[in-house]
């Protein structure tokens, strides 16, 4: 059984704090004064650091869309994915709506300005068109068409109504869509199984703050990015159908990055 160091976890931490405190001023000033590259590149780095600072070694297979604006889609596993994602691919994350309720996180997510999406049906579409307008001014979303977190050793069912924006036509072209796979495949070198996972993943009803405080105090990390072909709706025909295509994909990803077993892949961009 892995233990973990306290004192690695608390400096963890008190180095994650820091680096945000010291930070945030610079960025929300950018933002406000609309400064695209510094709001657009900032973040990326910022997660970077973050991703050295917890011990968490990205590893990429396959090639990041270039074309902008990208709806990236991918299975979530933890709260983890917001920094290893983050650290890869420059934009802005759709969320549930509840993170806009956590303390000192929520902040972090609304200076990346993150959509968050109400489950209830009446909201959904407020939530669609803002999603919608966000790619047509040419920005990069990043989306967990899951719903929810889940163990890391399957991919729930992707739900095929938040693929909806890929309807979207920019520059009369249809909005570019590429399936990512993300997976914690070690720890100290040593693969993790389906017993050690929820180690990383973070899902159900787990609580966040214990959770955390195990994972900082554990050592090295591998996380397992697999960037797919891109794709569009025209190709696939409909949304439905594209949400079944992207979830092959990711799932493929996943059970590739946790057996260790990258043949299964097929050959990437």
């Amino acid at each position: 059984m892995w233990i973990g160091s306290p004192l690695r976890g608390a400096f963890r931490l008190f180095s994650y704090v820091v680096l945000t405190l010291v930070l945030l001023p610079p960025y929300m000033l950018a933002a406000a004064l609309r400064l695209r590259p510094v709001i657009r590149w900032m973040p990326v780095a910022y997660h970077r650091v973050v991703c050295f600072l917890l011990g968490i070694k990205v590893q990429v297979r396959g090639t990041r869309s270039d074309v902008t604006p990208t709806l990236f889609v991918c299975n979530h596993v933890s709260y983890l994915d917001i920094e290893v994602l983050g650290g890869l691919v420059p934009g802005s994350f759709v969320a549930k709506a509840e993170v806009a309720t956590w303390p000192f996180f929520s902040t972090l997510a609304k200076a990346q300005r993150t959509i968050f999406i109400e489950r209830t049906s009446g909201k959904t579409s407020a939530s669609r068109d803002e999603m919608m307008r966000r790619l047509d001014t040419g920005d990069n979303l990043m989306l967990f068409p899951e719903g929810t977190s889940s163990d890391g050793t399957r991919v729930l069912p992707f739900r095929s109504a938040l693929f909806g924006v890929a309807q979207l036509r920019h520059d009369d072209r249809p909005i570019v869509v590429q399936p990512v796979a993300i997976a914690y495949t070690r720890l100290d070198g040593i693969p993790l199984g389906r017993y050690w996972r929820p180690l990383f993943a973070w899902f159900g009803d787990l609580d966040l703050v214990p959770h955390l405080w195990q994972m900082v105090c554990l050592g090295e990390t591998e996380a397992v990015v697999t960037f797919f072909p891109p794709v569009d709706i025209d190709r696939l025909g409909d949304r439905k159908k594209l949400a079944e295509f992207c979830y092959r994909q990711v799932s493929l990803g996943v059970q590739a990055a946790n057996s260790g077993r990258h043949e299964l892949l097929p050959k990437l961009a």
